[in-house]
């Protein structure tokens, strides 16, 4: 096991306990799941949003003239392709995770490197900030009994606007690294394999230190959406 994913194993152990001492109160994450418009939500990301977001990063790929996705079988929305189990069971507990990510090849592109690596990488989150959007204006049509409206589509778009906004984050395995990586000199090599050897810890740093840093433009961006579409 490498020292990375030795890493990632305590950041998610610790993620669940923090899901764990937050619920204790009966409001927390947690405790959720009693609720049927949280699991349905959960579920959603897991076998649709997320799917959906690597597929984003797969089709742009592939536009760009990559065939990589293809080879390795991930130019599909089949969930099963796409799942990670960790990652599925946290965005049940703690309302966020991820799927495995999509390989590609840089070198197949026929754009410029640099405007190919930042549109691979944006356009999986760009899918989630979508889905967040679509999800608004079904309940402000009001499609579902309200109730249940509001929970599941309420809870659909929020985890997709959080996800949208953790993924955006400039640091490695995050799709905003990869932003970063291609706007930085190209020699920089060193300070790339810093950030990428560190990435998990100073996630944690992010998550449990700065929570703001996340926590801030996903209001901003859920109330924004909000205004326009109920």
């Amino acid at each position: 096991m490498s020292q990375n994913q030795k890493i990632g194993i305590v950041v998610v152990g610790l993620l669940v306990l923090y899901g764990i001492f937050a619920s204790a109160g009966g409001s927390g994450p947690l405790a959720r799941l009693t609720d049927p418009g949280w699991i349905m939500a959960a579920a959603g990301i897991v076998f649709l949003a997320l799917p959906i977001h690597e597929f984003a990063h797969a089709a742009t790929a592939v536009a760009l003239g990559d065939p990589t996705p293809k080879l390795q079988g991930r130019y599909t929305l089949n969930p099963l392709v796409h799942i990670d189990p960790m990652g599925a069971i946290l965005i049940f507990l703690v309302g966020f995770g991820w799927a495995k990510p999509v390989q590609w090849n840089p070198r197949n592109i026929t754009i410029d490197l640099r405007l190919g690596a930042i549109l691979v990488a944006i356009a999986g989150p760009l899918s989630n900030l979508a889905l967040a959007a679509f999800s608004l204006m079904l309940l402000g049509l009001g499609i579902l009994p309200e109730a249940l409206g509001e929970s599941f589509l309420g809870f659909f778009a929020y985890i997709n606007v959080l996800l949208f906004v953790f993924n955006l984050i400039p640091i490695p395995p995050l799709d905003g690294s990869h932003v970063l990586f291609a706007l930085l000199p190209g020699d920089t090599f060193r300070l790339r394999a810093q950030l990428s050897q560190f990435g998990f810890m100073l996630l944690f740093g992010v998550i449990f230190l700065a929570p703001g840093v996340i926590q801030t433009p996903t209001n901003l961006i859920m109330n924004w959406l909000i205004t326009i579409f109920l």
